[in-house]
């Protein structure tokens, strides 16, 4: 029964991402504060602007990556398999979406390893949640969801919000640090510590760092809002008798906004690289093109990526859509380091961003 609530929550995600507006209402991510400085002598040609990185030990054509969004349901098959396809023909990464329900039962085991099998040479990375860590006695359990599909390293993801509002919400994160770092220090790959649309700060980022945490997704507020989802799945759910037992009180709309911005995240973030240069830092959490892209490396991020708008474009037009887009927000990358006299993405991150008056 536990493994049965577990697919039909992630199925009313998606369902819910997909046909409800759950965007922030009042904040957004905060790329339109900022500006670059045009370079009218940039000194290269078009031809010459390269943006490939590498991520994970592969090649990427450019830093991207489809965050993780879904798996442990029947339809998540399809889903996977064609986003890990587009990902093998444009060379970039992919995260799966949480597999708890994988350490339920097996029955949708090929959700997730479906991504493998459809793209054996791209960085992939599995997914837990932060509740499960907590209770972690070693790192079993992990390896086992790791190799299931073949990861090259591992992400935990950080929901107080989410899982304080869902309604079979789990909101118990002591010891979670201390998972975390257990985590780093028995798995054979990387671990990466992602926050789910609220945001990573610098003084969690600190503490990260202190255990040994090397890839941080500060997954910011501006984009879309879990708080949101489960807002709308709590309403969903309420009895409609007038004469029904009246429910407990709920947080409700007044964390619908919450979480730190994805420009004010990265800025934070991203300033522990003078102390840490092995620090790898994703952007994620409202980036919608590749000029909001081109501001993140600039902020101090190696990689950005998004979710949301990349399965909307995948249901909307299929396979043939999602690679247009993506190759459109490459273009628009490229284009960015061109206007900025940048042949390289590490010449891109030394890019100084204007704050608009």
């Amino acid at each position: 029964m536990k493994s049965l609530w577990t697919s039909t929550r992630k199925q009313e995600h998606v369902a819910l991402t997909l046909a409800k507006d759950v965007s922030f209402r009042r904040k957004t991510a905060g790329f339109e504060r900022w500006e670059f400085q045009h370079n009218a002598l940039p000194e290269l040609d078009f031809a010459d602007v390269d943006p490939t990185t590498t991520f994970l030990g592969r090649k990427l054509s450019f830093p991207f990556v489809i965050s993780s969004m879904t798996g442990g349901y029947e339809d998540a098959t399809r889903i996977n398999r064609q986003l890990a396809e587009v990902c093998a023909e444009k060379h970039l990464a992919m995260g799966v979406g949480s597999q708890r329900q994988a350490l339920e039962d097996k029955k949708f085991h090929r959700s997730f390893s479906v991504v493998r099998e459809v793209a054996p040479a791209i960085p992939v990375f599995g997914n837990i949640g932060a509740a499960e860590v907590a209770i972690l006695k070693d790192a079993s359990k992990v390896k086992r969801l790791a190799d299931l599909i073949e990861a090259n390293a591992f992400a935990v993801h950080l929901n107080p919000l989410q899982e304080l509002l869902q309604p079979e919400g789990n909101p118990q994160f002591r010891r979670v640090l201390r998972g975390i770092e257990m985590l780093v220090k028995e798995l054979s790959i990387p671990l990466i510590v992602k926050e789910i649309g609220a945001g990573i700060s610098l003084s969690v980022a600190k503490r990260l760092v202190d255990v040994g945490v090397r890839i941080i997704d500060v997954a910011g507020a501006g984009g879309t809002s879990r708080a949101g989802v489960e807002i709308l799945r709590r309403s969903k759910s309420r009895p409609r008798d007038k004469n029904a037992r009246k429910q407990i009180d709920e947080p409700g709309d007044v964390f619908w906004d919450w979480g730190i911005p994805t420009v004010d995240a990265l800025r934070q973030v991203c300033s522990l690289k003078i102390q840490v240069p092995s620090l790898t830092i994703i952007a994620s959490g409202g980036v919608t093109n590749g000029l909001e892209m081109g501001k993140s490396i600039s902020f101090g991020a190696d990689l950005a990526g998004s979710a949301r708008p990349m399965l909307k474009t995948l249901e909307t037009g299929g396979k043939e859509l999602l690679l247009a887009t993506i190759s459109k927000w490459e273009h628009q990358l490229k284009g960015v380091m061109f206007l900025t006299g940048s042949r390289t993405i590490q010449d891109l991150q030394q890019q100084q961003l204007v704050l608009r008056a």
